[in-house]
């Protein structure tokens, strides 16, 4: 049996360049790669594609990132076997953390190991991105990269760059990616707001370990639209930055927020302050960077 771990992301920085011809959305957005993981186990089968979850609020059915990846990757390499996928949940479930585009990557990555397919990085990118805009970046195995189109284009960030802690709170409202960009598409000609370059949070980025510039450089097109459709993401933020986060930000289309630490003390207070005003209605993480391949 193979085992392997599907991460979660933040998005450091979302900015929508504008609607596309194909319905989809033109965006730049800074992902980072964290160590908070779903695991999925593969096992190979005769035939057939069986996806079982220890979650039972997640489909299993074909509305399923993983098991469309799995058919996927079936139908283009002529794989005569099947698979059975067992995946253990610890990424909360569409909070805007990437848990089903990671893991429809992480499926891609253990079938091409499991059937022996062969297929490099590239064409499993190419597959990845007829799935889902953030499944390419969770292929890359590197901690942060610039997404580009509908996020699917990747450009990862190479060098020595910091490792970052974050408080990342969740409220138990999950928010429809499809409903967000539609609520953005209906206010934008009424917003004023300008947004901050990308290459601000990637300069901070290979600049650092200062926190305040990465802080002035966070940013995300789709805020706005989460606080209306979820109002406690403001709460949520105010609270963040009352216990001296460096910065708050909405992550994707939310609900999720995190906010900035200083390191991972400053985190666990963040959290432990968090718990201590009774906020059990919300799921709360300290989180770190992953390293290479992690």
């Amino acid at each position: 049996m193979l085992r392997l771990r599907a991460p979660a992301k933040l998005n450091l920085y979302l900015r929508i360049l504008g609607r596309r011809p194909d319905g989809y959305h033109e965006l730049e957005t800074l992902f980072e790669r964290l160590d908070l993981a779903d695991e999925l186990a593969f096992e190979q089968m005769r035939e057939g594609l069986h996806l079982t979850c220890d979650d039972p609020g997640l489909s299993c059915g074909e509305d399923n990132l993983a098991l469309q990846a799995a058919r996927l990757l079936q139908r283009a390499c002529e794989v005569g076997r099947g698979a059975a996928i067992r995946l253990t949940k610890r990424i909360p479930i569409a909070a805007g953390l990437g848990g089903g585009s990671s893991d429809a990557a992480t499926t891609l990555v253990g079938l091409n190991q499991l059937w022996n397919t062969g297929r490099s990085v590239s064409q499993l990118c190419e597959l990845a991105a007829q799935v889902g805009s953030d499944v390419p970046f969770f292929l890359h195995q590197h901690p942060f990269a610039i997404g580009r189109g509908r996020g699917e284009r990747c450009e990862v960030l190479t060098g020595p760059l910091p490792a970052l802690w974050h408080v990342v709170v969740t409220p138990k409202t999950p928010l429809s990616t499809p409903e967000i960009y539609a609520d953005w598409d209906a206010q934008k000609s009424a917003l004023t707001q300008a947004a901050p370059s990308i290459t601000m949070a990637v300069h901070a980025l290979r600049n650092g370990p200062a926190m305040a510039g990465l802080a002035k450089g966070l940013y995300n097109d789709l805020e706005p639209a989460a606080i209306r459709r979820c109002p406690v993401i403001g709460d949520i933020r105010a609270l963040l930055l009352e216990g001296a986060c460096q910065g708050a930000l909405t992550s994707g289309s939310g609900p999720s927020v995190f906010g900035l630490c200083q390191d991972r003390s400053h985190a666990e207070q963040v959290a432990h302050a968090i718990h201590r005003r009774g906020a059990s209605r919300w799921t709360v993480h300290v989180v770190r960077t992953a390293r290479d391949g992690e």
